[in-house]
């Protein structure tokens, strides 16, 4: 493949209006062929600093391929059976069972911590810790689905980034440094475990208002699903590695196959393995992940043949799986193609961002209280009232509307409510307890509280 070379300097009043919000790098790498990219915006709106090759961005969970692979060599060292239960490694972890593997592959139903955040009291700007969400996640005693199930679950790789300190008497960083950033000459590559942290060349991630630009990042850092700032210079040394590591059984495998198998995912039709999401079909076999962290966005996409799209992006409202995804279809249909052009095509197959409402429904309403409820795997207690005919959830002092979209089921913003079918077919229910389902922390069991 041919690619015509975009990343030259854009004249100086080009650069002069870019530099006025954030923006994103993209890159393609065809195997054995230079690299181009193009870039719009700045990394820091405050400094008037453009976005570049050497900017370093929040990659979000594009970490987890980092964190799998870690785990794949502590195996391969003997350090580390990937069927061995959890519990057995990490004493605190109360859910029997559960092995290496299965947090590898998303099954092993552990929910999401930073999803019940919300139920234990935590509001947005609330600092909380790596050991914070460990703690909630040392609550549940069982899985949250089925063996087998696929549950996303960034606390499973939190739970391996612990495994990985333990077998190695050493931090995540330091492991990484040693094995992977050190050889492959990733300079920028690390870890973040420590908010007050320098990360040098740090990209700031910004959200557009009305008003003006609100920052997005807070004091908080999860090494091991996430929490790893890098270059695009460098996540394409790590794209090049992976790729040489697969092409031995390229025909018939995809990475790491031979170490662990791909499981079918939330996202049909493609699998999960080793911290990757794969396409397997013939003709268009690949990995790929995607990041989302405090308002940075990040994607990376390998195919079989060695080509690899990488996007990085320091601004809410352009999310770079979005514009990889373009990408690639666009550099699938017409290779000659010019990036900067590839690259203005993605931004304008952008989906609108959604409106976020600034006030909840129902804060100015009377509402009649119906209990107070609690739940044994999360800290803190809910709500449930009643108000201007509807039902009202209340987390965080502010109360969700609950909508009826069955006999027995609610649905509100991000998680439904099961009430049992004789309250739920009550015309004022009052229930002694309800199911609260999230996406990423389904099967929560609350009790009403004595009054």
């Amino acid at each position: 493949m041919n690619y015509t070379d975009t990343s030259t300097t854009a004249p100086a009043a080009r650069n002069e209006v870019r530099t006025q919000e954030p923006g994103l790098i993209l890159r393609a790498h065809p195997a054995d062929e230079p690299p181009v990219q193009a870039n719009t915006g700045a990394a820091s709106l405050e400094l008037g600093a453009p976005i570049g090759e050497n900017t370093t961005f929040n990659v979000g969970s594009v970490a987890k391929q980092i964190t799998a692979y870690l785990c794949l060599r502590a195996a391969s060292d003997r350090l580390l059976d990937l069927d061995r239960p959890v519990d057995d490694i990490l004493p605190r972890f109360r859910i029997p069972g559960v092995t290496v593997a299965e947090l590898l592959q998303h099954h092993g139903g552990i929910r999401d911590s930073e999803s019940l955040l919300s139920l234990a009291g935590f509001r947005d700007l609330d600092h909380y810790t790596a050991d914070d969400l460990l703690q909630l996640a040392c609550r549940q005693r069982h899985r949250a689905v089925d063996p087998g199930q696929f549950l996303y679950s960034n606390t499973g790789y939190l739970l391996l980034g612990e495994v990985l300190k333990r077998v190695h008497d050493a931090s995540l960083q330091e492991v990484a440094d040693g094995q992977v950033f050190t050889p492959l000459g990733m300079t920028s590559a690390r870890f973040k475990s420590d908010p007050r942290e320098v990360v040098p060349g740090a990209a700031t991630s910004y959200q557009g208002t009305g008003a003006g630009w609100l920052h997005q990042q807070r004091p908080v850092t999860l090494p091991g699903p996430g929490s790893l700032w890098c270059t695009v210079t460098d996540l394409d040394r790590w794209l090049d590695h992976l790729w040489h590591e697969w092409q031995p059984s390229v025909g018939s495998a995809l990475p790491f196959e031979q170490h662990l198998t791909y499981q079918p995912s939330d996202h049909h039709p493609f699998t999960y393995g080793a911290g990757l999401y794969a396409d397997a079909r013939p003709d268009r076999t690949a990995v790929f992940h995607y990041g989302h962290e405090q308002g940075f966005s990040a994607a990376v996409h390998l195919t079989s043949s060695g080509f690899r799209v990488i996007c990085l992006s320091n601004h809410t409202g352009i999310v770079a799986d979005h514009v990889a995804a373009a990408a690639v279809t666009d550099l699938n249909q017409r290779p000659e193609a010019d990036l900067s052009e590839v690259l203005s095509r993605s931004l304008r197959r952008q989906p609108e961002t959604p409106h976020i409402p600034e006030s909840h429904p129902g804060t100015h309403t009377h509402h009649t209280p119906l209990g107070t409820y609690a739940c044994e795997d999360v800290p803190g207690t809910l709500r449930l009232t009643r108000g201007e005919k509807s039902l009202y959830l209340w987390r965080r002092g502010t109360p969700d509307r609950l909508t009826r979209t069955g006999r027995t089921t609610y649905a509100a913003n991000g998680f439904t409510v099961t009430f049992p079918a004789a309250a739920a077919d009550s015309e004022r229910p009052t229930p002694d307890g309800f199911v609260l389902d999230l996406d990423r922390a389904p099967g929560l069991h609350y009790r009403r509280r004595p009054d």
